[in-house]
C-alpha cells in the first residue's frame, strides 16, 4: 500500500489514479493527523509526504512515525524551494525526495523499488517469529543440547558435560529436532543463526 499524504487535492487525486493504473494500491490523506489516525502503520507499504501542510507538517509526521519505530519507507515530495527542508528530511531517514512538478515515470519506479524493499523485509521478519516460535517450543534441557551441539559438541561431551546419559542426550537430540523441524545439523546451525538475527 502507497500512502500520499498532502493537502493539495488535485495532487492526491492525480497521484491515486496514476498509481491505481499502474497496479500499486493506494491510499490518500489530507493530513498527517488523518493519516495517523487511520493509517496501518506497521504494514509493508510506503508514503509519499508532503513537507509544507497546514497543521502537523511533514517533517513532524516523520519525526512521529521514527518515536512509533514505524518502518515504512517515506519519499518526501517537495514544492520549490523546500529543498533544504527536503535535504533535513532525508537526514531524517526520508529515502528520496522529489521536486514538484516531478516525472511520474521515475516516481513510480522508486516507490516500486521501496515496495519491493518492504515485502522482502517483510518475509524476513515473517520468518523470524516462526523461528523464534520454534525455538520457544523447546524445553530448557532441549534448549540446552540445542546450544551444544550448534557450537560443535558431540553426543558424548554433552552428554559428559551435563552429566547425563548418551541416550538421553540423542532422545533430547531427536526431539527437539522433530520441535524444529531439522533434518541433519545443518538445519539446526542454519536455525540457529536466524533465532540470532531475530532477537537482534
Amino acid at each position: 500500500m502507497v500512502y500520499i499524504v498532502d493537502d493539495d487535492e488535485g495532487v492526491r487525486e492525480s497521484l491515486t489514479l496514476v498509481l491505481r493504473s499502474a497496479g500499486i494500491s493506494a491510499r490518500s490523506f489530507a493530513s498527517a493527523q488523518d493519516f495517523l489516525h487511520q493509517a496501518e502503520l506497521q504494514q509493508p507499504g510506503c508514503v509519499l509526504l508532503d513537507l509544507r501542510m497546514p497543521g502537523m507538517s511533514g517533517l513532524e509526521l516523520q519525526e512521529i512515525l521514527a518515536e512509533r519505530e514505524s518502518r515504512l519507507p517515506i519519499i518526501i515530495i517537495s514544492g520549490h524551494g523546500n529543498v533544504p527542508v527536503a535535504v533535513q528530511a532525508m537526514r531524517g531517514g526520508a529515502v528520496d525526495f522529489f521536486e514538484k512538478p516531478f516525472d511520474l515515470d521515475r516516481l513510480i519506479e522508486r516507490i516500486r523499488e521501496c515496495l519491493v524493499q518492504e515485502t522482502e523485509r517483510s518475509r524476513h521478519d515473517s520468518r523470524h517469529q516462526e523461528v523464534a516460535h520454534l525455538v520457544g517450543t523447546l524445553t530448557p534441557r532441549e534448549r540446552e543440547i540445542f546450544d551444544l551441539l550448534v557450537q560443535g559438541e558431540m553426543n558424548k561431551s554433552i552428554a559428559a558435560r551435563l552429566g547425563i546419559s548418551i541416550r538421553t542426550v540423542e532422545v533430547h537430540r531427536a526431539n527437539l529436532m522433530s520441535k524444529l523441524e531439522a533434518s541433519n545439523m545443518s538445519d539446526l546451525v542454519r536455525l540457529a543463526m536466524e533465532a540470532a538475527q531475530a532477537t537482534q
